[in-house]
């Protein structure tokens, strides 16, 4: 029996269930303002799994790169459910991203 599949349809499971935590706890402490550095890295680790031997590797790191470019796009959308109050906001000053003028002129990107 092969079990690739298996495991790897469960670590997809596990990265991606994650990445609706992390998604909201980096748009609590960080802002919905740096979703292009999260954009960044997730196109870093898809490029890089294209580099890795390992085909576990290269998978993982595959779907962990694709979840967090598919978490980028949800920065701004979870900023409006934390304005609607479905989740907690912080009312503490967060930390402005590099370059932060040329990024507000940017449309964020939707999937």
């Amino acid at each position: 029996m092969n079990f690739i599949g298996l495991f790897l349809g469960i670590a997809a499971l596990i990265i991606i269930g994650l990445g609706f935590l992390w998604v909201i706890r980096a748009e609590y402490h960080l802002g919905y303002l740096w979703w292009p550095y999260f954009l960044g890295l997730g196109i870093m680790l898809v490029i890089g799994s294209l580099l890795v031997p390992s085909v576990w590797g290269s998978a993982i790191l595959g779907i962990l790169g694709a979840s967090i470019i598919w978490g980028s796009t949800e920065f701004t959308t979870q900023a409006v459910r934390t304005e609607l109050g479905w989740y907690p906001f912080n009312q503490q000053p967060r930390p402005d991203p590099p370059f932060v003028g040329k990024i507000k002129r940017w449309p964020s990107p939707r999937l």
